[in-house]
């Protein structure tokens, strides 16, 4: 379907952008890449791009298996412990200012060359740290590499997909980054935090080694007027045999109108073309940090310790539930939508934070005190897998589809930014709202959730089943 922006674009501006697309001179080209191209190089493609998630998922769960071997081995306190684990939300913060101008000037894959420049150092200096700066040092740097993958990897993903695996192909994000995590949590029982360090190197050296073998986005081509380029790289993508005349046609032409439109300055997005899309992309991202799982995933074990429930334990059911609910969300968000699983997710949520919150309520007054840890570990699971299902994958999907490709630079890095502002306030201030109140921390994370199911069902669009184009193009009427 071609895309239609009349209020935009005058009549007969994109005439002949088809025939331009297909003509001779780009035909040849296709021919003589052919022999390069793979069936199935969009798979690759985006097991390479999230290489970049599975280190965001290890940066994240460092903090907690490691927590109580670096306050002894290094003499921290718990406040300058809270600051090295929050301090990673920080660098997170400051990737997520200057990621989407990264991705636009050298492009996605650049920028993923970038974020693991900054991981690479950062666990480095981690090891190697004697003291709590150098530690937080490090740990900024690691954050910094994640904010950029956290907005890069799934935009990337999104524009290489076809429409009808996108859903899923953008959802492997958020399972890399549960993966990595549980490892994390796992490795963390068994070795050193010195020797879990190390560890976060691995990931970032499959993906600059495999950012050799993959194309770059073909969308971000077609905004960089590399035509040719743009042709090759989706012929590449869709294999061989696909005939990509439609879809490139739609892709060029839906740019081609954008391009007629004035550069968008940062202002611009609180305009009413894009305040729908920004309010979106924002509103899912406060969602999905506030209500609670970046202070319970930094510090699961302790929270384990408190109930009265073997750490090492549930830190391991803890993980492998992530991975496999986190597996299951994959498998449905391209068959059910994306909104009826943020509706159940976020329900999920509020009932795992009440289970919680129980728990602690029965502790904290001696009641019933015999199943305060069954509880709070059922209300652990049950949050974390409600999370994992719907509100851990589906805000990333749904960004990387409600923008524009002229704003999605600075749009993008808004969203992110705010995410990682609500994971660095609530991985900060968890340790003392619990040393306030146990049970109404979770009461806190319980009603923050409610509000966020409102937005959901007021707000959020359904995207499954249409192309970028489409979707941006009802969006931002």
């Amino acid at each position: 379907m071609r895309m239609e922006i009349k209020e935009d674009v005058e009549g007969g501006k994109k005439r002949g952008v088809r025939e331009a697309l297909l003509g001779e001179n780009n035909k040849q080209l296709v021919n003589e890449t052919k022999h390069h191209d793979h069936p199935w190089m969009v798979y690759f493609t985006t097991f390479i791009a999230v290489c970049g998630s599975f280190e965001f998922g290890v940066c994240v769960g460092y903090s907690s298996p490691t927590q109580d071997a670096i306050r002894k081995d290094l003499n921290l306190s718990l406040a300058e412990y809270s600051l090295f684990g929050s301090i990673l939300t920080f660098g997170a913060m400051i990737g997520a200012i200057t990621s989407g101008p990264i991705a636009d000037f050298v492009g996605r894959k650049g920028a993923m060359r970038v974020s693991s420049a900054f991981c690479i150092a950062g666990w480095l200096v981690i090891y190697f740290s004697k003291g709590p700066v150098p530690l937080d040092v490090g740990r900024l740097a690691t954050g910094y590499g994640m904010g950029v993958f956290s907005f890069v990897v799934p935009v990337f993903i999104a524009e290489i997909a076809p429409k009808e695996r996108r859903g899923v192909l953008t959802t492997l994000n958020q399972f890399m980054i549960v993966i990595g995590g549980s490892a994390s949590f796992i490795l963390g029982t068994i070795l050193s935090w010195r020797d879990l360090s190390i560890i976060g190197l691995i990931p970032t050296a499959v993906l600059l080694f495999g950012l050799f073998f993959i194309p770059e986005s073909p969308r971000w081509l077609a905004r960089r007027g590399r035509t040719e380029d743009f042709v090759a790289t989706l012929q590449i993508l869709r294999g061989k045999d696909a005939d990509i005349s439609q879809e490139a046609a739609e892709i060029q032409d839906y740019i081609t109108s954008l391009e007629l439109l004035a550069k968008p300055k940062m202002l611009d997005l609180f305009q009413r073309r894009y305040l729908r899309s920004l309010t979106i992309g924002v509103g899912l991202m406060v969602c999905q940090q506030f209500g609670g799982i970046n202070g319970i995933g930094f510090y699961a074990s302790s929270v384990f310790d408190l109930a009265g429930f073997p750490s090492a334990t549930g830190s391991i059911l803890f993980a492998i539930l992530q991975i496999v609910v986190t597996g299951v969300g994959a498998a449905l968000v391209d068959k059910v939508g994306r909104k009826p699983l943020l509706v159940v997710s976020g329900s999920g949520l509020v009932t795992g934070s009440i289970f919680t919150a129980v728990a602690f309520y029965l502790k904290v007054h001696d009641v019933c005190v015999g199943a305060v840890p069954a509880l709070a570990l059922a209300g652990l699971l049950v949050y974390i897998g409600s999370f994992a299902i719907g509100m851990g994958a589906v805000p990333w999907v749904v960004m990387s589809e409600i923008f524009p490709v002229n704003i999605k630079g600075q749009a993008g890095s808004i969203a992110t930014l705010v995410n990682w502002f609500g994971a660095w306030l609530c991985s900060y201030t968890f340790n003392f709202l619990m040393s306030w109140s146990s049970y109404g921390t979770f009461i806190l994370y319980a009603a923050i959730n409610v509000l966020a199911i409102l937005f959901i069902v007021v707000v959020v669009p359904e995207t499954k089943g249409k192309s970028l184009e489409q979707l941006q193009a009802a969006i931002n009427a």
